[in-house]
């Protein structure tokens, strides 16, 4: 049976380091129901969250450890992680799915933190959730995202080397393009022999895999593959969120088909200048709006743009803070960024490029293997 990750010091780590700002705060627990939350706090990670039948509780005392209440059938491996009591009931159950259990879990906190704000989700049944309010008459609920989103974003030495093990299989199996991607081949070909690559490379899995080619340019980048055929004159971008003990790479790579336009090459350029330019200035002290700034800036000498330019990555393909006009977020040593400038081509259709970074003090390291300034021609 799996245990977490990472050896029990980065639990410890994680866990006081929270309790610490409870108690700043004058928080008495936290209350999460979400995988990411879950899993960073205990280690407990599993596939069975694709299953929505069940709920899942974690309840972080301001002193001692974590105390799990989940569905028996999650038993065994909780106890493999970082917690002390497991609480469990038989689910689904159609009258009481853990909701006692939570309630007397969580009865003797009078202040209780969960996640409320941006980025965050409720995973239980709405009118569970009214009824455990309602089964607390003397705790108040407070929003504790701010708090939690704080200390996820800095990752410790092992999460960060985590990533640049699956950032560097990543990169490796983009630089097998030529030998993957050809023209004539449909679009699912090209997406299943990559995700072959990454698989192969060691990936642990291929959760998000997306992207799309036409001529000069494409008109998304969320797309799963088409039947489509690669023509000659086509770019074909692919975004991959690979996996590796249950931490995310994601990055996208272009590739012009047999010959590239000029507006393909300039646009290329461009958005190699724009992620060059947030790269050269990413020191701690920096804001997340700065480097937003600096990449519109670049891409502002043509025009146009697609969103934000970037976001935290770890255990979630995108985490807080945003790489956009809005976000004041400082950066801080241990965060890990992507740079992710994107503008359009022409009518309906964009381009988009992405890194991955982590601050350090100092200049800001490369996870992810350094994209050539020239867009790369397959074949031709």
């Amino acid at each position: 049976m799996a245990g977490p990750d990472f050896p029990v010091q980065e639990y410890e780590n994680r866990l006081e380091a929270i309790q610490s700002s409870m108690s700043t705060a004058g928080l008495d627990a936290l209350f999460f129901n979400t995988e990411a939350e879950i899993r960073y706090f205990t280690g407990f990670r599993t596939l069975f969250w694709q299953s929505p039948t069940r709920p899942w509780f974690l309840v972080v005392p301001r002193s001692g450890l974590p105390v799990a209440v989940i569905p028996g059938i999650g038993a065994e491996l909780m106890r493999a992680a970082f917690v002390g009591e497991v609480r469990t009931w038989s689910s689904p159950d159609p009258d009481d799915d853990g909701l006692t259990l939570l309630v007397d879990a969580l009865r003797p906190f009078s202040r209780i933190g969960l996640m409320m704000g941006r980025e965050t989700s409720l995973r239980m049944p709405l009118a569970d959730f009214d009824a455990l309010r309602a089964g607390l008459p003397g705790s108040t609920m407070i929003d504790a995202t701010a708090m939690v989103q704080r200390q996820r974003m800095v990752k410790s030495e092992a999460e960060i080397a985590t990533i640049a093990e699956i950032c560097a299989i990543a990169s490796k199996s983009f630089a097998a393009a030529p030998m993957l991607f050809r023209e004539g081949q449909t679009l699912a070909e090209a997406f299943r022999a990559f995700k072959i690559e990454l698989l192969r490379n060691g990936a642990e899995d291929v959760p998000y895999l997306v992207g799309g080619a036409g001529q000069g340019g494409y008109g998304d980048v969320i797309s799963p593959p088409s039947e489509d055929r690669l023509r000659a004159g086509d770019v074909l971008m692919l975004d991959t969120g690979a996996t590796l003990r249950g931490y995310f790479c994601d990055l996208d790579r272009n590739f012009a088909i047999g010959h590239a336009s000029e507006v393909a090459r300039h646009v290329h350029d461009t958005l190699w200048r724009a992620s060059e330019a947030a790269l050269e200035i990413a020191r701690p002290g920096r804001t997340c709006r700065d480097l937003f700034e600096a990449m519109a800036g670049v891409i502002g000498e043509d025009g146009g743009d697609v969103g934000r330019y970037g976001h935290g990555l770890g255990m979630q393909l995108t985490e807080p803070p945003s790489l956009v006009g809005f976000d004041e977020t400082e950066l801080q040593p241990g965060m890990v960024i992507t740079l992710e400038p994107g503008m359009r081509v022409g009518p309906g259709k964009i381009m988009v490029h992405e890194e991955n970074i982590v601050i350090r003090n100092g200049p800001a390291e490369l996870l992810t293997e350094r994209a050539p300034p020239d867009l790369p021609v397959i074949g031709g």
